[in-house]
């Protein structure tokens, strides 16, 4: 079944219209939709409140305009990360399935959904947590119908951090935490989930409990990996090609070596199959262009391109909050679009201080 996908902005925190929209437009039905990625404008921390917003009115619409009951539609993978920094736009990008099938030797997007076993407090961090994304990508990718790792260009997910309500639960059951530090555990879960996510790909092997969150020479080019309280398990939207997909998108990926490497952005749009001069223009994407997904990081050496930066050693401003901002800039110039899809947080997801980059293109 051919995978249709859709950005729409959303206008105020609890905004669901430009999804109502295309349902109405018949774009696509409300029973139709399989997953949501999106950014709202809380401030991205352990307590943004948005994405719980968001979520509801997104799964409002869903309720309103489908016949799915409301276990069928809370079953529909959301994932939404806060904070848009600088110049990124609100915004969602909508995936769903029609009937519509294709010839099996043209490749076309196709998306694996899967939720990984329960994710609990004491494994974050450590090895055990690895091991339960790396059965759910591969849980995943059997569902996307994908047989070729080579053909998976995005893997986004969701997974639990901690907070001190799970870290004295795990406690009372005489277990220990990698850390107590809530919002270091969000960087962790990350990062733990995209060795996860490598491991499940074969771009790893199993990494040691020590390599975790320090050995960043170690790290998947294709993982997107946000955290939050909304959820206990890892929630994963697996995104490739497959032949007789159908449909007239394809997906790409590419690698920002640093912030600001735009050229990594273009390699991940040509990657999914739309030709570009050697020096490209946002003008040569035309309306071909549905998003492009990014992750982001301060460089943990302070250094972008021999100078010095200051984000880590702000006090005021969270250097979260500081390479969201710049790398959206930069994301949104290279693409002529504010809306787009950049989240922070990038530890063990593409090279340190980079991060991996993934576009879907209409082709012809």
């Amino acid at each position: 079944m051919a995978v249709v996908a859709r950005k729409v902005v959303i206008e105020s925190v609890q905004d669901a219209a430009g999804m109502a929209g295309l349902i109405e437009d018949g774009v696509f039905t409300a029973d139709e939709v399989i997953a949501i990625i999106g950014k709202t404008e809380g401030n991205g921390g352990v307590n943004d409140f948005t994405r719980i917003l968001a979520d509801q009115a997104f799964r409002a619409v869903l309720m309103k305009h489908g016949t799915r009951s409301l276990d069928e539609v809370e079953q529909v993978p959301m994932v939404w990360s806060g904070g848009c920094d600088g110049v990124i736009t609100p915004h969602a990008t909508v995936f769903a399935r029609n009937d519509e099938t294709g010839p099996d030797d043209e490749s076309r997007l196709t998306v694996g959904i899967a939720m990984s076993d329960t994710i609990l407090p004491e494994d974050i961090g450590r090895p055990a947590m690895v091991s339960k994304v790396a059965d759910g990508v591969r849980k995943a990718m059997e569902i996307a119908g994908i047989t070729d790792r080579a053909e998976v260009h995005y893997v986004q997910t969701k997974t639990p951090l901690l907070t001190m309500e799970t870290i004295n639960e795990a406690k009372s059951r005489g277990e220990s935490v990698f850390s107590e530090d809530i919002h270091q555990s969000m960087d962790m879960s990350n990062g733990t989930t995209g060795l996860g996510i490598a491991v499940g790909l074969g771009e790893i092997e199993m990494p040691d409990a020590d390599a975790i969150g320090s050995d960043m020479e170690l790290f998947s080019s294709v993982a997107s990996c946000s955290s939050g309280v909304e959820l206990d398990r890892a929630q994963i939207v697996l995104v490739g090609n497959a032949p007789g997909a159908g449909g007239d998108l394809r997906i790409g990926h590419g690698v920002m070596n640093d912030a600001l490497d735009f050229d990594g952005i273009y390699d991940a749009i040509r990657s999914a199959g739309l030709d570009l001069p050697e020096r490209p223009h946002p003008s040569d994407l035309g309306d071909r262009l549905v998003n492009v997904f990014l992750k982001c990081e301060a460089d943990p050496n302070a250094q972008l391109r021999g100078r010095r930066q200051i984000m880590l050693d702000d006090s005021d401003v969270h250097w979260h909050r500081h390479a969201k901002g710049a790398v959206g800039g930069v994301t949104a110039a290279a693409v002529g679009d504010p809306a787009v899809f950049v989240s922070v947080s990038a530890q063990h997801q593409g090279p340190p201080g980079g991060g991996p980059v993934a576009a879907i293109v209409h082709v012809e």
